[in-house]
């Protein structure tokens, strides 16, 4: 299969199955923390990238803020404008994968959550570039100062978790922080291999700064328990808060 497919492929087959999983639970909760460390004002424009079936750009729709979410999933972007059209309001989606999509200079915020894009790589995703491209993106989409959030899989959780042995049978790279596991769609469908990157928070910070993005906070972040606490070394995800500098910087400066 076409690398580039793998994951589209999979998120068609899941979409409709996607807001049964329990970490969906919490959206208006998640959609009050957003508010809250994004500063956003009234009316603010807000950017989802992975926005799936767009739990949290409807629920922030539905409090006035004007969203946009982009997704490589027709079949996710499908049940989002069915929630919309049920809730109510309009959101603009956009059917593109996260390291090609160009919206310059136009949001107050950012989100980009539960692994939406970043970290799930093709068979052969070049592990910095294609994290790098994401980051690029959104920065660029951001206005000057402006915030964003994120939620990635935690690499100090994906080390410990496994084993030697992963590493010989490549069901592990240590190189790469990345595992390929086998993953059922919607649970009923055929198993599928997919490959996913997780980060320790020191690449993090090199990897937004290298953006045009200063990392301003680091917390554990699992989906369904979002808190402002220091990492749970075997927490599931890692939550970073950023916010946009002048420039990139220069890795060689």
């Amino acid at each position: 299969m076409n690398e580039k497919k793998s994951w589209e492929e999979f998120f068609n087959l899941e979409a409709p199955a996607y807001d049964n999983n329990v970490f969906t639970r919490n959206t208006v909760q998640e959609a009050d923390f957003l508010i809250e460390e994004l500063g956003l004002e009234p009316g603010a424009s807000v950017l989802d990238v992975g926005c799936g079936t767009g739990r949290h750009a409807i629920e922030l729709a539905k409090r006035g803020y004007r969203v946009t979410g982009v997704d490589l999933s027709a079949g996710m972007l499908c049940e989002a404008e069915k929630k919309a059209k049920a809730a109510g309001v309009s959101v603009n989606w956009i059917y593109c994968d996260a390291t090609e999509f160009s919206l310059d200079g136009q949001f107050d915020a950012a989100i980009c959550l539960c692994e939406g894009a970043f970290g799930l790589l093709g068979s052969s995703d070049e592990a910095i570039e294609q994290p790098l491209a994401i980051l690029g993106n959104i920065s660029r989409a951001l206005k000057p100062k402006a915030k964003s959030l994120f939620t990635v899989l935690n690499g100090l959780s994906m080390i410990r978790k496994h084993t030697q042995e992963d590493v010989e049978q490549d069901r592990f790279d240590p190189l790469t922080i990345s595992e390929v596991s086998q993953c059922a769609p919607a649970g009923t469908h055929p198993k599928m291999a997919v490959r996913e990157r997780a980060f320790v928070p020191t690449e993090l910070v090199l990897l937004f700064r290298l953006a045009g993005m200063k990392v301003l906070n680091i917390w554990g972040g699992t989906a369904g328990s979002w808190k402002k606490a220091k990492i749970d070394l075997d927490e599931i995800e890692i939550m970073i808060v950023a916010q946009k500098t002048a420039r990139p910087a220069d890795p060689t400066a």
